[in-house]
């Protein structure tokens, strides 16, 4: 049993021992192209004739895979499973379940560079982005085992009493609905399905149709570890044909979501229906993204609060909830600060290309994405001033430049106010720190924030009124580590899940009151 949490070491690129395993891996993995992946229903392999076709973003005519697309009956068949299975899991006592995904992540860290190198191709990340999210999924996992193990060693303190023997303890709550997101496929997921699991609930994991591939060598990983049929199901397939249903689907207990407002909202109306059958309200956790801003004063280090601004606005291409969508900053240190971030910007992208290749800006993750993208772009130029990139090419693959676009009203300026999810960077200038905590206030978002100053009467300012779930002072807004900056935002970016917590994990769980009479 894992006692005390120590997050697991991200791998250093630049060691060439670290370089040539990732690139053996990708050689691997790319010899494998072109497969047939199944749905996984109580621990059966199901292949189905209509497919989902997984494609690289960096090269778009290559096929990373094929994923089953399942029917409305295969979900129910899923959900039914893991009903069925809850019966059994939910009595497993909390060590051994601990020990399921204790084997679990010894799978993971053997198979590390294989998972990071599906991810490379899949969902366009860099080394370093993609390895981060199997030690995040690790880390995920060694910390829910810890505070499971605590919440059921320990139960809820009461005031003792002479004549009753009273107890308090907390149970599963029943099959939920697993939503991943397609920019973390591996971490994310595995967070929040193994958050349900370790305190013994079932799941059905609908994985994005992005990322199919990712998800469904995650199933892999879980039949390998013994995980019992049913505990964890697996439908790919679109939110239209099976989504809906599954979240409606009167045995299904909760639903926990990564993705956009709209996605979450219409999940969040759907489940507040009481069905047929269904004989429980059901919970909703949700992670609706954001748009993020990072203020900048004249006491800040503009070097450095450059560098934060750009690894926050364009890691991963700006697909990140957290990333940076405006910098805010102080009009006395404006003009020096965009000059600044134009200059890191247009040296970004340069450096732009593939991921195979560890290049630090690739594609975005779909035709989708890139014509959405590209509308904000254009909307942008009638907006504001276009000082950096603004380019975008779909030719060979889904590439986006790093874009700047200076002078934008907060007030008017769709940029400015709507969740772009790409690397586009709305800049704008303000008189004070106080009209710069009400323009990054004034969006329905409030997931992070950065502030880079070193005025301590701004420092409190931001932590008392710049209204985010996540601040970050004098550091980028991307990047939270597990067991150091629990996530979550607050009004429409979610119900302020904090992940990697024993708060994280009361969303899965009831409280049952046990009273004994002695007295008698």
């Amino acid at each position: 049993m894992i006692k005390v949490f120590v997050n697991e070491p991200e791998l250093d690129f630049s060691i060439e021992e670290n370089k040539k395993a990732m690139e053996e891996a990708l050689a691997l993995v790319h010899t494998q192209f072109g497969k047939e992946y199944p749905l996984y229903i109580d621990g059966e392999k199901i292949f189905t004739e209509k497919k989902i076709k997984s494609i690289n973003p960096c090269k778009k005519e290559e096929v990373v895979g094929y994923a089953s697309s399942a029917s409305r009956e295969q979900a129910d068949a899923a959900i039914r499973a893991a009903y069925k299975a809850y019966d059994t899991w939910r009595f497993v006592p909390q060590q051994v379940r601990c020990d399921y995904l204790q084997r679990l992540v010894g799978i993971m860290r053997k198979r590390r560079a294989e998972i990071a190198a599906w991810m490379i191709y899949e969902s366009g990340k860099n080394f370093g982005e993609a390895d981060g999210e199997v030690c995040e999924a690790i880390d995920f996992i060694n910390s829910y085992c810890i505070e499971a193990q605590r919440l059921a060693d320990e139960g809820v303190p009461l005031v003792e009493s002479k004549t009753e023997n009273n107890r308090c303890e907390y149970r599963p709550i029943g099959v939920g609905i697993i939503i991943p997101p397609w920019n973390f496929p591996f971490s994310i997921m595995v967070g929040m399905a193994m958050a349900a699991v370790v305190t013994g609930n079932t799941v059905v994991i609908k994985p994005a149709s992005d990322t199919p591939v990712v998800a469904n060598k995650f199933m892999e990983m879980c039949v390998e570890a013994g995980l019992p049929s049913g505990v964890v199901n697996l439908v790919t397939g679109s939110g239209g044909e099976i989504g809906d249903f599954l979240v409606e689907h009167p045995l299904t207990r909760f639903i926990n979501f990564t993705g956009s407002m709209e996605v979450g909202i219409r999940i969040n109306r759907l489940a507040a229906n009481v069905n047929p059958g269904q004989i429980w309200l059901k919970r909703v956790v949700a992670e609706m993204g954001g748009k993020n801003a990072i203020i900048i004063d004249s006491s800040a280090d503009l070097e450095h609060a450059a560098n934060g601004v750009i690894t926050s606005a364009y890691g991963y291409q700006g697909q990140k909830c957290s990333a940076c969508s405006r910098a805010i900053v102080l009009e006395n240190v404006y003009d020096e600060f965009v000059e600044l971030i134009k200059k890191k910007a247009e040296d970004l992208k340069s450096k732009m290309g593939e991921g195979k290749d560890n290049a630090p800006f690739n594609a975005v993750i779909s035709q989708h994405a890139f014509n959405n993208i590209v509308k904000y772009i254009e909307q942008g130029k009638k907006e504001g001033k276009l000082i950096c990139g603004g380019g975008y090419d779909d030719s060979k693959g889904f590439y986006i430049e790093p874009t700047i676009i200076i002078d934008v009203d907060p007030k008017t300026a769709v940029i400015a106010k709507e969740e772009i999810f790409g690397p586009v960077l709305a800049v704008i200038k303000v008189k004070t720190f106080q009209e710069a905590i009400e323009v990054a206030n004034g969006t329905p978002y409030g997931l992070t924030g950065a502030v880079y100053t070193n005025n301590r009467d701004n420092i409190n300012m931001a932590k008392a009124l710049f209204h985010v779930g996540n601040l970050y002072i004098n550091r980028k807004s991307t990047g939270a580590v597990v067991g150091h900056h629990p996530f979550g935002g607050y009004n429409m970016s979610g119900t302020t899940a904090k992940t990697g917590t024993r708060d994280y994990l009361y969303n899965f769980l009831q409280l049952k009151s046990i009273s004994e009479n002695i007295a008698w």
